[in-house]
């Protein structure tokens, strides 16, 4: 490892000229970090609201582990890091309140622990800047107590390339972070720790390739051995998850994660207009300060180490933003989660004098702006929760008459949204197509004759032939089909 004025990108052991020394001072940056970590633990709870009912993605990994339901059919693209991290409350109580709690304080400890790895990299301040700056999305807020993967990539990806920047003195954090992030959505991992890998190779630093490869292998171990059990081998399992996400290939899909912006958990066929600037805003000011992160670096002998996170960054983002044909905001958390550190310091550089105080007029600036775009972080989220608190409710509806109806465990739904309803009503779910397939009309209807089945009717569509001589009923503004064995039993 090559030390002194010419140190290589990853020779950051040496003490930053930027970080503050003693013991005091440290402790004081872990309050701050500290602070950061619980403020988005309440805003979480305050904001987004724990009683909020698990959505379509949640249902399926929570119920691998959980005994509300059978477990859902488990694509090939999807990890089961995140059945695993809510496994201690999931596998014994049916509580969504309780599982967003425990979600909400877990991902704030993430939070804290992963901006922790930082320290001697970049100052405390800026550290605890990007901390704010990440947590006050709506996405980070939305996704932060939801039984989804992608927040937790963004916290392996902060510890990965943290861990990568203080090397040798950090491997484990390295295998950590990379380990993390492959356990959660492995093809996310390689993106990620592809920059890491390249220089790793290029410098010839061998400890950090073994412990970014040994990372990338302990957390994919398992989706790797599950792909030849279960899904016809690794390439099969690939190709399976690039065919069920539209196919992967050259696709400029920037204008549709700026659409989904407004809220659109998925936008997937992303067609509309766009939103209003005031909401995409922020998006065109973040590469900017993020160029002027890297400007301040150079001047503050941070050059290297920005470098690298901002290459992590925009290596993460770029197969959400140009290979796939739909978007969903919560795929550029680790970018974010990333971009968040230069432009903590590009902002900090922005208030700050030489002489260490205050620029009246830029601090002022900069402070209108935060205000202006946390004011509509916080709009997109509230009309995004309501939206899906909504949505889930109607689920829970439509599981109570069902219920009514005769349709209880053990039982079965297909149809429309057939995979989340049947979590709420205890049953399984299958499909003849798409990208649950998991069954076939003739399969169906043998379960129908010994079992209590449903079919939910598409709005703008008719019965599945399988279905069509089932008897109709009309609930919570759906049609539904009851099968025979249902019908025999009586609603």
């Amino acid at each position: 490892m090559v030390h002194g004025a010419n140190a290589t990108l990853v020779s950051v052991r040496r003490r930053d000229t930027a970080t503050v020394p003693g013991t005091d001072r440290r402790r004081h940056g872990d309050v701050l970090l500290a602070v950061v970590a619980g403020a988005f633990v309440l805003a979480q709870l305050v904001l987004v609201r724990p009683w909020m009912g698990l959505g379509w993605d949640e249902t399926v990994y929570v119920s691998q582990v959980g005994a509300q339901a059978p477990p859902s059919y488990f694509s090939a693209p999807r990890a089961r890091g995140i059945s695993l991290l809510v496994a201690p409350i999931a596998s014994w109580s049916t509580s969504t309140a309780l599982l967003r709690v425990y979600l909400a304080v877990l991902s704030g400890i993430g939070l804290y622990l992963a901006l922790r790895v930082w320290r001697g990299v970049f100052p405390s301040r800026v550290l605890a800047g990007a901390g704010a700056l990440f947590a006050s999305l709506w996405v980070t807020l939305y996704y932060g107590p939801q039984a989804m993967p992608n927040y937790w990539v963004a916290i392996g990806a902060l510890v990965c390339v943290g861990s990568f920047l203080r090397a040798p003195a950090n491997p484990w954090g390295i295998a950590a972070g990379a380990a993390l992030m492959a356990l959660m959505r492995p093809t996310d991992a390689v993106w990620v720790t592809l920059p890491l890998l390249v220089l790793a190779m290029a410098l010839r630093h061998w400890r950090l390739l073994l412990a970014l490869f040994a990372g990338l292998a302990l957390g994919a171990a398992q989706w790797v051995v599950e792909a030849y059990l279960n899904y016809g081998g690794l390439a099969q399992r690939l190709h399976d998850g690039s065919r069920i996400q539209g196919g992967l290939g050259w696709n400029l899909a920037v204008d549709d994660q700026m659409r989904s912006l407004v809220g659109r958990t998925l936008c997937r066929p992303c067609t509309g207009s766009m939103p209003h600037p005031a909401i995409t805003a922020w998006w065109y000011v973040l590469p900017l300060l993020a160029v002027l992160g890297l400007l301040v670096a150079v001047r503050a002998g941070r050059t290297a180490r920005t470098l690298v996170t901002l290459a992590c960054a925009a290596s993460t983002a770029f197969p959400y933003l140009f290979l796939i044909g739909y978007a969903a905001p919560r795929f550029l958390l680790p970018a974010y989660a990333l971009l968040a550190i230069p432009v903590a310091d590009a902002l900090r550089h922005l208030v700050t004098a030489p002489g260490g105080g205050w620029r009246p007029l830029a601090t002022t600036l900069v402070a209108l702006g935060l205000a202006g775009h946390l004011a509509v972080q916080y709009s997109v989220l509230e009309r995004t929760v309501t939206r899906s608190t909504a949505d889930r409710q109607a689920w829970e509806r439509t599981a109570a008459d069902l219920h009514r109806l005769g349709i209880r465990p053990p039982c079965l739904l297909t149809g429309e949204e057939s995979l989340p309803i049947a979590f709420y009503t205890g049953c399984s779910s299958a499909a003849v197509s798409g990208p649950n397939k998991n069954s076939t009309p003739a399969r169906i209807r043998e379960d129908a004759r010994r079992i209590p089945v449903a079919h939910l009717v598409p709005a703008h569509g008719g019965p599945a032939g399988y279905a069509r001589d089932w008897t109709p009923y009309g609930i919570d503004g759906i049609q539904v089909r009851i099968g025979p064995a249902a019908e025999d039993g009586g609603p």
